[in-house]
C-alpha cells in the first residue's frame, strides 16, 4: 500500500514521512513550489519528501524539461508565475568590476535603494554571456547570499572575468535605478565610459 502525503494548513511540512516516488513526487513539489511567495531550498524539499537532494536536483531538471518555469535562485527553487508587479518595474542592466571581497558592498548598496539585484552575468571567452539568478532584495538576503557562497567555497561568476560584470536590477522606478547607480558610481564599482 503506497501513501500519499497529506499537508498541515500552512503547506509548511508533510504530516507523516514516507518516502514519495517518482512522478508524484515531482507533482507535490511542482504543487508546492505553485504555492510559495518564496524560494524552497533543494534541502528543504528533499526533507519535506524524504528523499535526497541529489534526488530533488533531478526532479527539478525533469521537471524544467517538461517545460515547467522554474527558477533556481541563491535561496532556492522558485516557481515562474506571471507576475504583473515585475513586468511593471523599471529594469537596468548595469556593467560593475571590484574584487569578490567587496561584492557584499556592491550587493548592499543595490538593495539599500530598494532595488532588486536579478541576476548576475559574465562573458566567457569560450561559453559565451554566463547568466546566474542572484535575486536579493535587502540585506537579509544578500548576506545569506554572501553565506552560502564562502560556505560552499564557491567562487564569484565575476572571478572568471577579473572582477567584470553585469547586474539585470529591478526597481520601482527609474529614479531608483539612477540613484543605485550614482551610489556604485561614486563607490567605484560602476564601470563607466570615458571615451
Amino acid at each position: 500500500m503506497r501513501f500519499y502525503p497529506s499537508f498541515d494548513k500552512s503547506f509548511e511540512r508533510l504530516v507523516f514521512m514516507e518516502k514519495i516516488l517518482g512522478d508524484k513526487r515531482r507533482e507535490v513539489i511542482l504543487e508546492w513550489l505553485k504555492n510559495e511567495n518564496r524560494p524552497i531550498t533543494g534541502g528543504e524539499l528533499a526533507s519535506r519528501t524524504n528523499v535526497s537532494r541529489q534526488v530533488i536536483v533531478q526532479d527539478i531538471s525533469l521537471l524544467k524539461a517538461l517545460g515547467e518555469p522554474i527558477l533556481a535562485t541563491s535561496q532556492g527553487y522558485m516557481y515562474l508565475k506571471e507576475r504583473t508587479n515585475e513586468t511593471k518595474k523599471a529594469k537596468r542592466l548595469i556593467a560593475c568590476k571590484h574584487a569578490p571581497e567587496k561584492t557584499k558592498e556592491e550587493l548592499n548598496i543595490i538593495v539599500d535603494y530598494g532595488a532588486t539585484v536579478k541576476d548576475v552575468i559574465v562573458e566567457h571567452p569560450v561559453y559565451g554571456d554566463l547568466t546566474a539568478s542572484i535575486m536579493v532584495s535587502n540585506r537579509k538576503e544578500v548576506d545569506e547570499f554572501i553565506k552560502k557562497i564562502e560556505t560552499t567555497n564557491a567562487s564569484y561568476l565575476s572571478e572568471l572575468t577579473n572582477g567584470i560584470h553585469l547586474h539585470t536590477i529591478l526597481a520601482d522606478n527609474e529614479k531608483t535605478l539612477n540613484d543605485v547607480c550614482a551610489a556604485l558610481d561614486q563607490a567605484g564599482f560602476l564601470i563607466r565610459d570615458d571615451h
